[in-house]
């Protein structure tokens, strides 16, 4: 059984969301985003952030993590302060002795609809479907716990040819 803390970064809004898996088998654990106040100034936001991340790492002790990698838009401020909070999302299981994994929006959407051209709402749909008990009442929440199930099938996937190999 692994547990995977799955983090879709955002100065606004930080989504998040814990998963366990089991083999093939997953559990809904958590989820929720974290959110900051637009009138703070940058560095108070990226702190916010920072504790928040801290706090449920501490919490819900996951033993790996997952976050999406930045999409680089036409606003260039608007990329750059989400790679702000990117930033934050990578360092803050790093400092807690957790492995992360980085996965772009096309591999998370393949992983858990089936094509990288999904929509929003399928990837939404698709993870209630996944994760029954998840609440998800924003969209950064049920994106994070979309990383969380990304990672999850990346790793059993993984682990399945690991134990070809050996037999073979």
């Amino acid at each position: 059984m692994v547990r995977i803390l799955g983090i879709d970064p955002g100065l606004r809004f930080t989504g998040w969301g814990v998963i366990e898996a089991r083999g093939n088998r997953l559990s809904h654990i958590a989820d929720g985003v974290i959110a900051t106040d637009s009138a703070m100034s940058v560095p108070l936001r990226l702190r916010h952030l920072h504790d928040a991340l801290l706090e449920l790492g501490r919490g819900f002790a996951p033993d790996e993590a997952a976050i999406e990698e930045t999409y680089v838009n036409r606003n260039g401020a608007a990329t750059l302060k989400l790679g702000y909070a990117r930033g934050v999302g990578l360092l803050v299981p790093v400092l807690l002795d957790i492995a992360v994994a980085e996965y772009g929006a096309k591999a998370v959407k393949r992983a858990v609809v089936g094509t990288g051209a999904a929509t929003k709402e399928q990837v939404e749909m698709m993870v209630r479907r996944l994760l029954p008990t998840a609440i998800a009442r924003r969209a950064d929440a049920a994106d994070a716990l979309a990383v969380a199930i990304c990672h999850a099938h990346h790793r059993a996937s993984a682990a399945h040819v690991a134990r070809a190999t050996r037999m073979a």
